[in-house]
């Protein structure tokens, strides 16, 4: 017995109205319909559809959605604002400048650079180029920008 062809059913989803697309939630995802609007459900109900036939999100998908989930609520608002990049200690920033590889490891408090620590990558970014650079900017570590609406 073959599956239904996920293409079918995703454009499927256009023709449905509310009604038809709360009880599709409910097959899918076991659970009641959320009260959101119906172009929201069909996005949610398409989501879901692709999960299930892809074995679910990727991982890095994931782990993204989890950070966000742990930053708490309010992170990526209507207001723009975006979740910062999360810098765990053991995470080394690697750069390459003027030929040299520059290789940052980020620890408890502050970062390691050259047998010394820093409390800042702006300050190992000055430190290496001999001018002031925003140290995120120089290691690449900038804010995520927000995928949703």
């Amino acid at each position: 017995m073959s599956r239904p062809n996920l293409e079918d059913q995703l454009l499927e989803l256009v023709r449905m109205n509310a009604v038809q697309l709360g009880e599709l939630w409910t097959r899918v995802a076991d659970s009641p319909a959320p009260n959101v609007p119906p172009g929201l459900l069909r996005r949610f109900v398409a989501q879901r559809l692709q999960e299930k036939r892809h074995r679910g999100l990727p991982v890095l998908v994931a782990r993204e959605l989890d950070a966000i989930a742990a930053a708490g609520p309010g992170v990526a608002s209507k207001t723009g604002d975006v979740p910062p990049v999360i810098i765990r200690p053991g995470t080394r920033l690697i750069r390459e400048w003027n030929g040299k590889t520059i290789a940052v490891t980020a620890a408890e408090q502050g970062f390691e650079y050259d047998g010394r620590q820093f409390t800042s990558l702006t300050q190992i970014a000055s430190e290496v180029t001999g001018t002031h650079w925003s140290g995120p900017r120089f290691f690449g570590v900038t804010k995520r920008r927000s995928t949703c609406g």
